[in-house]
C-alpha cells in the first residue's frame, strides 16, 4: 500500500515507521522542514522513543519511509491517510481546531477516490462525521462513503514506549459507513501485531465499535476517567493529612479487593492527554459536574502543594526554592501542561526566589521556559518534586546544601535520605 501520515510529531513518525516495517510505502508530511530533513536523514528528531532511531536506520536507506512538506506529494492515489496533528485547548478550554483545520484543508486538496482516511487525533464527539467530512468532501469535491472513506481511530499510546503500546492495546475503530469501517478493519490488520490477551473480553487486535462518535467517547472517556481517579486520590489525599493519615497506606489496602481502582495523588497532573480530553468532553457535556469538579481539583494541586512548604517553611518571601523537574512526566522531555508552570507561578506569588532544576533540559532550553536554571550544588532554602525523574530518587540533603524543607509531590523520595530536613509527602501529616 501507499500510505501517508500527516504530522510526524512523538506519534506520528513511530505511526509511519511501523506501517513502513510492514512492506507498505509510507510518506510522512509535516510542516517543520527541519523536522523533515531529520527523518529523511534517517535520524530521529527527538530523542526518547525506544526502538525509532532502529527503524529509521533500518526503513530510511531501504526507501520504505520518507518525508515531505508538500501534500501534493504524500497524499495523491494514497490508499489510506492518517492523520495525528495536534488538537488544543484555548484559554477558556475550548478546542482549537486551528493546526487540524489547515491540515484537513489540505489534505482535502489533494484527496484521491479511493482513499481511506483515518483520524487518530483525540477529538470531541460528533468532530469526523460534522466537521471533518464536510470539509473533506467540500475541498475535494468527493463524497464520503463512495469515492473515499473516513474513520475514527485514536491513537492509545505513550510516548516512549508507543512501539510497546501498538502491541498492547485494542486498536478501536469507527466509521461513517461499513464499507469505510471494513476498510479500515483490514488495514490496521495489516500493518500492526497484537500481544496476546486473555484478559479481554474480544481478545486483542482491531476492535469495531460501531460509528465514529462511538470511536471518539472511547478515547475521552478511558482518559477523563484517568483524570476523574486521581482527583479524587487528590482529595483523599488532602483530608487524610489534616487527620494524621498515611494515605498511601489507605489506597494500597483499598485497592487490595478487586472493585477499587484508585490511582496516586501528586502535585499536577500534565501532558497532551489528560489534562486536555477532559476539557474536549466538557465541550460535549458541559453538565459534566463530576468532570469538572475533578479537573478544577486537580488544576489546584500545584497551589496546594507550595501551601505545604509555605505551612513546613514559613514566610517564604526571599526564600531560594527549587523546583524540581520541568517535564510533566519523569523520563519524558516534554513540558505540554506541565505542573512546573503552576508551581513557580505560586512560589512567585509568595516572593518566594524560584530556581528550576531538570536532567533532560541545557540551561538555555530553561531559559527558554522562562526559568532560571538551578545546578545541583547550589545552596537553597527548600526544593519541591515536581516530576518523578528516576535521579530524583538518588537526591540526599548534600545534594541540596541549606536545604530546610522538601515537599515530594511525586513520592519518589523517603525521609531517610533528608536528615535533618523537613520532609513531606503530599497524602501523609
Amino acid at each position: 500500500m501507499k500510505i501517508a501520515v500527516i504530522a510526524l510529531g512523538k506519534i506520528g513518525l513511530p505511526l509511519a515507521a511501523q506501517f513502513a516495517s510492514k512492506g507498505h510505502e509510507v510518506m510522512g508530511v509535516d510542516v517543520n522542514p527541519q523536522v523533515v530533513e531529520f527523518v529523511n536523514n534517517g535520524v530521529e528528531p527527538f530523542p526518547g522513543e525506544v526502538h525509532l532511531q532502529q527503524k529509521l536506520s533500518e526503513l530510511v536507506p531501504a526507501g520504505k519511509l520518507r518525508a515531505t512538506t508538500d501534500y501534493a506529494e504524500a497524499v495523491p492515489d494514497a490508499d489510506v491517510v492518517v492523520l495525528v496533528v495536534p488538537l488544543f485547548v484555548d484559554s477558556d478550554a475550548k478546542p482549537d481546531f486551528g493546526w487540524m483545520d489547515s491540515a484537513t484543508t489540505e489534505l482535502a486538496k489533494h484527496l484521491t477516490p479511493g482513499t481511506l482516511v483515518s483520524y487518530e487525533t483525540t477529538l470531541p464527539v460528533g468532530t469526523t462525521r460534522t466537521r471533518w467530512k464536510p470539509m473533506l468532501e467540500e475541498g475535494s469535491g468527493l463524497l464520503e462513503g463512495k469515492d473515499f472513506h473516513l474513520v475514527f481511530s485514536p491513537e492509545r499510546v505513550l510516548t516512549g514506549r508507543v512501539f510497546e503500546d501498538l502491541r498492547k492495546y485494542p486498536k478501536l475503530v469507527g466509521g461513517l459507513s461499513e464499507t469505510g469501517t471494513k476498510s479500515a478493519i483490514d488495514f490496521y490488520e495489516s500493518v500492526l501485531d497484537f500481544d496476546d490477551r486473555p484478559d479481554l473480553p474480544r481478545g486483542n487486535g482491531v476492535w469495531d465499535l460501531g460509528s465514529a462518535e462511538a470511536s471518539e467517547l472511547t478515547k475521552l472517556a478511558e482518559t477523563t476517567y484517568r483524570d476523574v481517579n486521581i482527583g479524587l486520590a487528590n482529595q483523599f489525599a488532602t483530608f487524610a493529612s489534616t487527620v494524621g493519615i498515611d494515605i498511601y497506606q489507605v489506597i494500597e489496602a483499598s485497592n487490595s479487593q478487586p472493585y477499587s481502582h484508585i490511582h496516586q495523588p501528586g502535585i499536577a497532573v500534565g501532558g497532551h492527554c489528560i489534562p486536555v480530553y477532559p476539557r474536549l468532553y466538557l465541550w460535549n457535556d458541559p453538565s459534566a459536574t463530576v468532570v469538572r469538579a475533578a479537573r478544577e481539583a486537580n488544576a489546584g494541586m500545584p497551589e496546594y502543594t507550595v501551601g505545604l512548604l509555605e505551612g513546613a517553611y514559613g514566610d517564604l518571601s526571599g526564600a531560594v526554592v527549587v523546583v524540581l523537574g520541568a517535564a510533566y512526566r519523569g523520563g519524558v522531555k516534554e513540558t505540554a501542561f506541565s505542573g512546573v508552570f503552576a508551581t513557580v507561578d505560586a512560589l512567585k506569588k509568595r516572593s518566594a526566589t524560584v530556581l528550576v532544576h531538570d536532567p533532560m533540559y541545557s540551561d538555555e532550553e530553561l531559559s527558554a521556559l522562562g526559568f532560571v536554571p538551578y545546578h545541583r550544588g547550589e545552596p537553597v532554602d527548600a526544593a519541591v518534586i515536581q516530576a518523578n525523574h528516576s535521579e530524583y530518587a538518588e537526591l540526599t540533603a548534600k545534594d541540596l546544601p541549606g536545604v530546610r524543607v522538601l515537599i515530594d509531590g511525586r513520592r519518589v523520595s523517603s525521609a531517610e535520605k533528608w536528615d535533618g530536613v523537613t520532609y513531606r509527602v503530599i497524602g501523609r501529616a
